[in-house]
Parts: C-alpha cells; sequence; structure tokens
C-alpha cells in the first residue's frame, strides 16, 4: 500500500501562509505531527516550514517543552535540567527543543524553547516567574506581544496559555497550596534553586468549552496544515476575554 500524499516544505509553507501567518508574526506551536499525513523529512521539514514564513530573522517560534507531572510537590519537588530534561508534549517539540539555536526558558515545569528573532527576549527570566504560566512567562509576554497561538492537530484541550489566564485571574482549583522549591540547571550547568507555585493537578478542565466563543468573537479562525485541522489563535484577545470570565465565573472551565 502506498503512503498517500506526501508533504512537503514547500505545501507546508503554503499552508501556514494561508492560515494567516506571515514574516514577523510570533507563534506558539501547540502540535500532532500524525495528524498531517506524510510529511517528508518529518519534524524537522515541518518546522523549516514554519520558521521560514516566520522569517527567523525578524519572527519567532515557540514550542511548550512541559516536563511537569502530577507527582510534583514539596515532598517531591521536581530537578529539570535545561538540556537532558525532555519534554513529554510531541515530537515536534521535543525536535525543536533539540535544535543547537534554541533557546529554552528555565521552568521547573512549564518550559518554552524558541528559534528566530525574539527567542531569547521571550524565554529569559522565566525561572523567576512566581506561578509557572503567569506573569512574566513566555506565554503572558507573547500574548502582549501580539503573538499567536497555532494549534495544529490538537484542540484547545492542549492550549497551555488557558492556564496563564486561571494564574491571573487567581482561581482557586488550580495552584498547589505551598510554593515548591525547584532545582535547575542551565545552559552553563550552574544550579539554580527557585521557590514557585506549581500545579494541582487534581482538577479536570473543558478547555473546549470556549471554541465556539473564541470563533464567533473571531479571536480563532480554522484552516488545515496537510491533513491536520488546525486552530490560529489570538494569543492577547485570548487571554483577554478567559481572564474577564474566569474572574466572573471561576469554575466556567472546570468539567462538571
Amino acid at each position: 500500500m502506498g503512503l498517500g500524499r506526501v508533504y512537503d516544505q514547500v505545501q507546508l509553507a503554503e499552508d501556514f501562509r494561508r492560515l494567516g501567518i506571515h514574516p514577523g508574526s510570533e507563534v506558539l506551536l501547540h502540535s500532532s505531527l500524525s495528524s498531517i499525513g506524510h510529511v517528508e523529512g518529518g519534524a524537522d521539514v515541518l518546522i523549516d516550514a514554519l520558521l521560514a514564513v516566520v522569517d527567523s530573522t525578524q519572527g519567532t517560534v515557540l514550542v511548550p517543552t512541559l516536563t511537569g507531572s502530577a507527582q510534583d510537590s514539596p515532598e517531591n519537588p521536581p530537578l529539570f535540567d535545561v538540556t537532558r530534561t525532555p519534554c513529554w508534549t510531541g515530537r515536534i517539540a521535543e525536535t525543536l527543543r533539540l535544535r543547537p539555536e534554541a533557546d529554552r526558558s528555565l521552568n521547573p515545569t512549564h518550559s518554552v524553547a524558541a528559534i528566530g528573532a525574539n527567542a531569547v527576549s521571550l524565554t529569559t527570566g522565566h525561572e523567576d516567574c512566581w506561578t509557572t504560566c503567569g506573569y512574566g512567562s513566555p506565554y503572558y509576554r507573547l500574548a502582549r506581544r501580539g503573538g499567536k497561538i497555532l494549534l495544529l492537530g490538537v484542540t484547545l484541550d492542549s492550549n497551555t496559555t488557558f492556564h496563564t489566564a486561571e494564574e491571573i485571574a487567581g482561581v482557586s482549583y488550580h495552584l498547589q497550596a505551598k510554593p515548591v522549591e525547584c532545582k535547575m540547571i542551565d545552559y552553563k550547568g550552574r544550579t539554580l534553586f527557585r521557590k514557585t507555585m506549581l500545579h494541582d493537578w487534581g482538577t479536570p478542565r473543558r478547555f473546549m468549552a470556549a471554541a465556539d466563543i473564541f470563533l464567533e468573537q473571531g479571536i480563532m479562525k480554522k484552516g488545515s496544515v496537510g491533513e491536520a485541522e488546525c486552530f490560529l489563535i489570538d494569543s492577547g484577545a485570548m487571554l483577554d476575554y478567559t481572564v474577564e470570565r474566569l474572574r466572573k465565573e471561576p469554575n466556567w472551565l472546570v468539567k462538571r
């Protein structure tokens, strides 16, 4: 049996442009490589296509390189090594973070890796944030800079920036009761310790409850890359709407 249609860098780049990504765009990519179909060259080719479209001398591509688990706690603090700790957010994210030109933020559970013109300014200082996704984090900075979130073959359930909104809105269910002293090893091999509020994994979410609202209000639009259904989100508008809604309805995104 054949592989079906094969997607190359040129075709993927055309799909990214059709979605509304252009030179200078700053894009946080949540992705599933298998959803696209057969990509000639795999994750590297997809990354190259997106970097070409944003023009990495002007724009930036970011991926969530998450490492946290439900076991993280004051009794079991996470250890994060920026070069050695793999992420669990998929092949594309892991491939990008291993590239020598990538800058990965220092955060014990919710790091971000980035390549492009503003990779350093978007990722620096994440270790000093009081909450992992809140004020000062790459997720927050991207939203305030007019950045986009691209969900490629995944749904809103994969959108980490919802946690940014939960942290800013101060919902009661999201964070553990006490800060955790976390150990991190930076690119120079130095060991850092920081106290950080980590996520409490016990509350199931329903982030897809926001899908129709985001589409209706123009916060999000639908498209495709290869065979994958995609959603391109205005990160700032999404964050503003979600924070305001959570302040009025703190359990809006909690599964009933």
